[in-house]
C-alpha cells in the first residue's frame, strides 16, 4: 500500500561493476544513491541529492569508474549502507511515499543488499517502474534506456549520465512529463 501521494521519490543507484564477472569474493553493491523528488500536485522537481555509499564486499573497478566517474577514494569517504538507508527513511519519509526508478534494477539492488546485510529495507511497498510506464504510455514496442527516452522527447540529458543524482533528476523530468501528458489527455477527453 502506498501512503502519501504528495511527493514521489525518484531513485537511481550506481553499483560496483565489472566488464565480466566480479572478481573472486566480490559482489555488486550500491556505491551511490541518487534521489530527486517530484511534487505530485505541481509536477515540479523539488530537489536532487547524491549519497555516496562505502562498499564493504567489493571495490570500485576501472570499468565502474569509467562508467560512473566514481573512484574508490570518493566512495570510501561516503556513508555506510545502513546510514544511507536511514537517511532515506527519515529525510524523505520513504516508507510512507511512492518511490520510482528507471526499471527494476534499483529496486532489486536495494532488496538484495538489504537482505544480504540484514539492514531494513528503506522503502514502502509502492514502487513505480518509470521505464515500463514510459514505454506503455508512448505505445513503444519495447522499453528504452533513460538517455534514449530523453532523446525521443527531444530533451537534453542534464548532468553526467550514470551518476545517481543526475540520472534521478532526469528520470524525474520524464515522469513529470508522463503525468502532465496524462492530465492533459484527461482534460481533453
Amino acid at each position: 500500500m502506498v501512503g502519501k501521494l504528495d511527493v514521489i521519490i525518484v531513485v537511481d543507484v550506481e553499483s560496483t561493476s565489472w566488464e565480466g564477472s566480479p572478481p573472486r569474493g566480490q559482489e555488486s553493491e550500491i556505491i551511490e544513491v541518487g534521489i530527486a523528488t517530484l511534487d505530485v500536485t505541481t509536477l515540479k522537481r523539488l530537489e536532487k541529492e547524491s549519497l555516496l555509499v562505502r562498499p564493504v564486499r567489493s571495490t570500485v573497478s576501472e570499468f565502474a569508474t569509467k562508467l560512473t566517474t566514481l573512484t574508490q577514494e570518493q566512495v570510501d569517504a561516503g556513508l555506510s549502507f545502513r546510514e544511507a538507508c536511514s537517511l532515506i527513511q527519515t529525510k524523505y519519509r520513504a516508507r510512507d511515499r511512492l518511490w520510482a526508478s528507471w526499471g527494476d534494477y534499483d529496486r532489486r539492488m536495494f532488496e538484495r543488499q538489504c537482505q544480504s546485510t540484514g539492514i531494513p529495507y528503506p522503502f514502502g511497498r509502492g514502487h513505480l517502474n518509470v521505464k515500463t510506464l514510459f514505454a506503455i504510455t508512448r505505445n513503444l514496442p519495447h522499453e528504452l534506456g533513460m538517455a534514449d527516452a530523453l532523446a525521443l522527447l527531444k530533451l537534453p540529458l542534464e548532468g553526467t549520465h550514470h551518476r545517481g543524482g543526475d540520472d534521478a533528476w532526469n528520470i524525474t523530468l520524464i515522469l513529470a512529463g508522463i503525468l502532465q501528458r496524462t492530465r492533459e489527455n484527461e482534460i481533453e477527453g
